[in-house]
């Protein structure tokens, strides 16, 4: 009995230990804010806010079975690259230089698009460290360098952020971004993440569906998605979003991460079609296709939406699925020429100008010996 006890007493103080350091690990900046005040009571007022949490309509019910998870993650599939991936470095200079008039994209991996829309310079979901994670000694990491150098970024007018994941809102990347003045523009509750960060509440924009906000003669349009959020814990305590911004001339989209559902059409009905759509593609399984979608549905979520040319983004760049590494493009582009969708694949940092012929290669492949 005394050993017993001994076990007990030991298990005990071992379990308080633990969710102390579990504890402090969360206190840790890089984990973000809470929505407190005011911004709380904002959240309460959103018609996607129910009881305590965000929700999606219909709600998002968990299909998650550890057994499957388990064979899906024991699975053969190849998901690094077997080859140096080939980015193409974007020099310094290029935000130094004024922005021209058009549009062009640099996708920069992942979720991350450099976007150049009618005078105004653009980021979404800048992610330029190492690791998508809240440590950058430990987590996923980059699959390849990121083209351009989060010291490199200058000159950049606006951020618009999708959601909270560490894949898709990093505190570095974030904070360099600040200290330059740029503006960000984010669903509603990320803006207490930002504040903890010391980012100056002037350069905040908290917005719901549907909201919008000018900048320069740019629109931008905060509209749906269906995913989730919390970087603590699957919490929803966030909005999660898509984005239109809407030029004089010219309008392109970013889905963020999402299921698909019927927002891409109400999209294209209230705000009209984009020319460019930059619509997630990786990072699915058969049991995350409510609020991951996969190549296909990718495809036909910018039919619903109308656009002319498709970016594929958020794949490629970090190993955070169970699918090979190049599947999500390779299905993309066999999707979109049954379907006659115009879709270009560039490699990381490879620029794409509209009105300019762009040729597509299958650099994702794994070259000839």
């Amino acid at each position: 009995m005394k050993i017993l006890k001994k076990v007990a007493v030991w298990l005990l103080s071992l379990t308080a230990v633990l969710v102390v350091v579990v504890w402090l690990v969360y206190q840790l900046p890089s984990f973000g804010g809470v929505s407190e005040g005011a911004r709380l009571e904002r959240l309460r007022q959103s018609r996607q806010f129910h009881g305590t949490r965000f929700e999606n309509t219909p709600p998002y019910v968990s299909l998650l079975s550890f057994m499957r998870e388990m064979k899906a993650y024991m699975g053969d599939e190849v998901r690094e690259p077997q080859f140096e991936v080939p980015v193409v470095r974007l020099p310094a200079e290029q935000l130094g230089r004024p922005v021209a008039p058009g549009m062009r994209a640099w996708w920069l991996g992942h979720a991350s698009v450099l976007l150049e829309i009618d005078g105004v310079r653009i980021l979404t979901d800048p992610v330029l460290s190492k690791r998508a994670s809240p440590f950058q000694f430990v987590g996923p990491a980059r699959l390849h360098p990121a083209p351009l150098a989060i010291g490199d970024l200058k000159n950049v007018d606006a951020v618009v952020i999708s959601h909270d994941h560490f894949d898709h809102l990093d505190m570095d990347t974030i904070q360099a971004l600040a200290r330059g003045g740029t503006h960000f523009y984010v669903g509603l509750g990320i803006g207490a993440h930002l504040e903890r960060w010391e980012v100056p509440a002037a350069q905040i924009h908290e917005m719901d569906w549907w909201d919008s906000a000018q900048l320069r003669g740019v629109a931008i349009h905060c509209t749906p998605a269906r995913h989730y959020s919390g970087r603590k814990r699957m919490d929803n305590s966030t909005l999660w979003a898509s984005w239109l911004v809407k030029g004089p001339d010219h309008s392109a989209y970013f889905s963020g991460d999402t299921g698909y559902a019927g927002h891409f059409k109400e999209v294209r009905e209230r705000l009209g079609a984009p020319q460019l759509a930059m619509i997630k593609i990786g990072a699915y399984g058969d049991t995350w296709l409510d609020i991951h979608m996969n190549p296909e549905s990718a495809i036909q979520a910018h039919r619903d939406l109308g656009a002319d040319i498709l970016l594929p983004v958020h794949w490629g760049t970090f190993n955070l699925a169970y699918h090979a590494w190049e599947e999500p493009v390779v299905r993309a582009v066999k999707e979109a020429q049954v379907k006659g969708v115009q879709i270009v694949t560039p490699r990381p940092g490879e620029k794409l100008e509209l009105g300019t012929p762009f040729v597509n290669q299958a650099w994702y492949l794994k070259p000839a010996r």
